[in-house]
């Protein structure tokens, strides 16, 4: 885990809380907050639905790259939550462990079902079945959201002081470990 920079980066499926959970730990423990889709909204004025759509997923993955290799020289003491599909790529996984502490937040496909079945702003969940298309990506991304993590929260029902405070542990125990 790379402690250096003070960051705490969330990876994981869409749905997981990467968002919500980010905020609720900047706004609760005095760290700043930026989300990556965002970021690459307002860089290219447009939304991903869009970029999607105009440049396809490889552009827009490219832009994940550039976004993060931005980031790793230029950001500290932030909460920093990634698009679900970014640590699919093997260089960004690399890039994220020199960024900070990656914590995949794991969260099953029943609770993801909740949490998506109205949003219609996610590119790669448009036609045909949800639990099909959650199932999908996730048989296609687990592997690689562990390859990636230095920690895995599970966020199933989960609240979000212990879910922060396991982070805190993990990243104390590994700090005493490197003395």
């Amino acid at each position: 885990m790379n402690k250096e920079h003070g960051n705490i980066i969330l990876i994981g499926f869409m749905g997981s809380g990467k968002t919500t959970f980010g905020k609720w730990i900047a706004r609760e423990h005095g760290m700043s907050f930026l989300d990556t889709d965002e970021y690459i909204e307002k860089q290219q004025n447009k939304c991903i639905k869009d970029i999607f759509r105009d440049s396809g997923e490889e552009a827009f993955r490219d832009m994940e790259t550039a976004a993060v290799k931005k980031l790793t020289d230029n950001v500290e003491n932030t909460v920093i939550s990634v698009g679900g599909g970014l640590p699919v790529r093997d260089i960004n996984r690399k890039l994220l462990k020199e960024l900070g502490c990656v914590v995949y937040l794991e969260t099953s496909v029943e609770e993801l079902m909740k949490r998506l079945k109205k949003d219609s702003s996610r590119p790669l969940l448009d036609g045909g079945d949800l639990r099909e298309r959650i199932e999908s990506l996730m048989a296609a991304r687990e592997d690689l959201y562990k390859d990636a993590a230095d920690m895995i929260v599970v966020t199933d029902k989960a609240d979000f002081s212990d879910m922060y405070g396991k982070i805190v542990a993990a990243v104390n125990m590994n700090i005493a470990g490197e003395d």
